[in-house]
């Protein structure tokens, strides 16, 4: 595989320590490649998602028995929209480093496959309850999403319902729940209760990350009759690829392949511990959540935002912080 230029200005030392340590069984040489490689990946994840690709997938043919290198060409193929890839190579570093591994990000890849059913497999898997609250917060926002897809628009209301959803309750991930349970509510046909839940999501978005405002500006001119201006191109849901089956079978390849790799592997990079904070309310909520969610699919009543917040206090536990 040809090496992609890298710029002269990256080091090594670019690299987070515990990812520097997770380097470590390879040579000195060999880790200063990869490691300048994942910082180059990392860089331009954002602005240029095809050439972060391009050098997280030499760092992994440099040293594909790394769980970090492993999910960073994972993290970089979901970028650049390699769905098939991304799956594959975010397996194989849960495989390698243990842990829940970035189970959102591959929900979301099989929605975008056509899959919404195996995304909700690992929203329901034992490693979901062992997520940090943040990215639990993801699954289910992915998880509602997969439930949109099935058209169960109801059911993707009640999947994001629980006690972080409270207006009162400032995360870090605030704004993203918040709006993403004003946008299921505006599918559902309730248009009212979602203009609510944007501006909340407004109020909570301090980085300004979401046009929260202006949905919330629109819904309302709508609602009111009037012509909302034009701000936004028709988005258009994914689709499943039309060569699914061979993407499967590839996946299921390169996975056996994995298999003897993680086998052979002598040095598995050291975990770095993380901030568990929320993790232990998700849990307890998440069995009550995914009952209702089923019933939602099952009957589709539409219910008023209040009457399905009063479910919601009855079937999740007190938040303890």
């Amino acid at each position: 595989m040809p090496e992609p230029q890298l710029p002269e200005d990256i080091e090594l030392t670019d690299l987070d320590p515990g990812a520097r340590r997770a380097l470590g069984s390879l040579s000195m040489s060999l880790a200063e490649l990869v490691g300048r490689h994942l910082v180059a990946a990392g860089l331009l994840v954002d602005e240029d998602p095809q050439a972060a690709l391009a050098h997280a997938r030499f760092a992994r043919s440099k040293a594909g028995r790394i769980g970090l290198v492993r999910e960073a060409a994972g993290v970089s193929a979901y970028h650049a929209e390699e769905w098939a890839e991304a799956l594959t190579e975010l397996r194989a570093a849960r495989r390698m480093s243990g842990g829940p591994g970035m189970i959102a990000v591959m929900a979301d890849c099989e929605r975008a496959l056509g899959r919404p059913e195996r995304a909700l497999d690992l929203l329901r898997s034992p490693e979901a309850s062992a997520l940090p609250a943040a990215e639990a917060i993801e699954l289910r926002i992915v998880a509602a999403g997969a439930r949109r897809d099935l058209g169960e628009l109801n059911a993707a209301v009640v999947a994001l319902q629980g006690p972080d959803l409270d207006p009162k309750r400032k995360q870090p991930w605030s704004a993203r729940l918040f709006y993403a349970y004003a946008d299921n509510l505006a599918a559902a046909g309730r248009g009212e209760e979602a203009v609510r839940w944007f501006l909340n999501a407004a109020e909570a978005d301090d980085a300004d990350e979401t046009d929260a405002s202006e949905r919330a500006s629109d819904l309302a001119d709508e609602l009111a009759g009037r012509t909302p201006p034009r701000r936004y191109e028709p988005i258009q849901e994914p689709k499943a690829s039309d060569d699914s089956a061979e993407q499967d079978r590839v996946t299921k390849d390169r996975e056996a392949e994995d298999t003897e790799e993680v086998a052979a592997t002598e040095a598995v990079a050291e975990e770095t511990p993380e901030d568990r904070s929320g993790s232990a309310e998700a849990a307890e909520s998440a069995e009550a959540v995914d009952e209702q969610v089923d019933a939602a699919a099952t009957t589709e009543e539409p219910k008023s935002d209040s009457a399905a917040d009063e479910d919601s206090a009855k079937a999740d536990p007190p938040a303890e912080r």
